[in-house]
Order: structure tokens, then sequence, then C-alpha cells
């Protein structure tokens, strides 16, 4: 393979592979895509590197400027990644809901961090909103470009790649897609693509049980990074989704220690709820057919936390 001519360039081209040991019998073949092998160990490097470059050509973010975002801290990272590289200024307004990795990995590139405070690092829609109101007081500033991804129209277009990799990889068959939602641009991105090649494709949203507002049910709060953001996001697309699914966190990080143990798959709890919705669906549409669901980021991301803290069953 000829090697790549910028670290962006190594964005993509993720590994789509079968798993084998948590999958009931007779399930369906479910293949899961390893997006921590993008440069910053998430999917998000597709997202951020997509809507920069589309800010760059239509004039929105000019040289020198200084890009203002808010984020639980992997949009965070792959933009400060990407910012890096393209020579920009960087704020990021997070919180310590999120996982000090995250923060810590978004200040290596070189970002100005805001932290806003949360209750007992519970995710919910009251501290999503003090994000994103404190981005938008920082983007009025001079130079500032507000990435603003919830709003963000160019972002969904970075996961079409994803996609296109994603029936390449599967030879060809895909019945089933599965995705966690938070902006939801990458459900979008995705399934928009895949359905030009299966037009049945069937599409299925997952969100945390606490906070299940997709489905219809109260806003809570939870511990599932990066989606559930407690109110419905402006992107979201309910004709085009088939299902909605949902766990708690405590399920979600226990397919999580299930996948690293089980199957050799280190990733955070969004990627667990990812895992538990297409084994619910594998199991309904049988062995002849194919679910691929997304493995979000890597579990290097979370060891600060509490996800991977539990101690592993022993004998003596």
């Amino acid at each position: 393979m000829p090697g790549h001519l910028s670290i962006l360039e190594s964005v993509g081209d993720t590994p789509l592979v079968e798993l084998r040991k948590v999958v009931p019998p007779g399930s369906a073949r479910v293949l899961v895509k390893l997006e921590g092998a993008n440069p910053t160990g998430n999917m998000k490097d597709r997202m951020a590197k997509a809507a920069i470059e589309a800010a760059e050509a239509d004039g929105r973010l000019k040289t020198g400027g200084t890009v203002v975002e808010y984020t639980g801290g992997s949009t965070g990272a792959s933009l400060a990644f990407v910012c890096a590289t393209k020579g920009y200024h960087i704020k990021i307004v997070t919180s310590d809901a999120f996982s000090e990795e995250k923060t810590l990995t978004t200040q290596a590139f070189g970002a100005e961090i805001i932290s806003i405070k949360s209750e007992n690092r519970k995710i919910n829609s009251t501290l999503i909103r003090s994000m994103i109101d404190t981005a938008r007081q920082l983007s009025q500033r001079a130079g500032h470009w507000w990435f603003d991804q919830l709003n963000n129209p160019d972002a969904a277009a970075g996961y079409h790649p994803m996609a296109e990799e994603i029936w390449m990889q599967s030879g060809g068959k895909v019945d089933a897609f599965v995705q966690a939602v938070g902006s939801a641009h990458s459900l979008n991105g995705v399934s928009e693509v895949l359905r030009r090649y299966n037009p049945d494709l069937h599409v299925v949203a997952a969100e945390p049980a606490e906070s299940a507002v997709l489905s219809g049910g109260a806003m809570g709060s939870h511990q599932i990074e990066g989606i559930g953001i407690g109110f419905v996001p402006p992107q979201w697309r309910p004709d085009e989704v088939n299902e909605i699914l949902s766990a708690t966190t405590a399920e979600a990080a226990q397919m999580c220690r299930r996948l690293a143990r089980e199957e050799g798959i280190f990733a955070g709890t969004s990627s667990g709820l990812n895992v538990i919705a297409a084994l619910r669906i594998a199991q309904r549409l049988g062995p002849d057919a194919t679910v691929v669901t997304i493995i979000i980021d890597s579990g290097l991301r979370y060891l600060s936390t509490d996800l991977y803290r539990e101690a592993p069953p022993h004998s003596i």
C-alpha cells in the first residue's frame, strides 16, 4: 500500500470486522466498523475534516481564524487535530462530565479549553445547552467561526466515505445499519449512502434508556458520552429511521467489558450501546442477514472513568 501524503489523508479506511463471541446462535452476521483506527481514535475525525474544508472553501473560515465549538470531547479532539494541521486557533467548550482523556487529547493538539461544571458528571439537556450558549457567545468575537455541530449542514457528508467503505468491505451486503444518536450526522450520512445500494436497508437509531427522547420518553441524565443530548437534535430525520432502540448506561458499559474480554475490541460506552442494539436486530433478522454498526472510538479514552474499573472474574 502506498504511504499517505499527510496525516489528514489517513482519516478513514478503517477496518470492518465480524463479531464472533457475543453474537447469539442463529443471529445475523454482525459487522463493526473500528473507527478507533482514525488519527485521534474516533470517527469524528471524518466530520471535522469535511466540515472545516467546506468552511474554508466558501470563506466562512479564513486564514488565521479561530474555530469555536461545544463538545463532549470527541468532536473537540478531532477539530483540534484538523486545526493543528491547518494552522487555525481553536477554543473548545466542554465539561467535567466527560472523560479527562478527551480534554487532555484536545489540549495536546493546542486547543484552549473552557470547561462547564456538571452535576455529578451527569449528561443532560441543561448541561448541553449551557455549553452551546457559551460557545455561541465566544463565536461572536472577531475572527472566530462557530463549528456548531448540531446545526452544521456539512457534517453528514464527512460520513459518506464511511458508508462506501462499509458497502465494499461487507461484500456488498448490508441489511441493517445501527448507530447511536448525538448530532445524528453519522446516522444520516451513512444511511443515506447505504440506501442508494440497498433501498430496503433497515435503519436503527440507538439512545440511552435514561433519556430516550427520540422514542418520546422523558429527558433525563445518563453517562453514555457523545450521545443522548436530552433534546431532539436539529438534524434528526425520523422519517428515514425504521426503529429506535435503547439500553441503559450500565448495560452499555457491561457490553463494552464483554467486547474487550471476548472479542478483543476496546471501545467506549456509545459503542457498547450500538452493539446491544445490533445484536437485538441480528437475532430478529436471522442468519441470512448482515447487520452493521460502529465502534465509535477507542476504550483508551475512558481509562479515567469507571468503565473498565470493574474487576474481571477470576478463580482461586
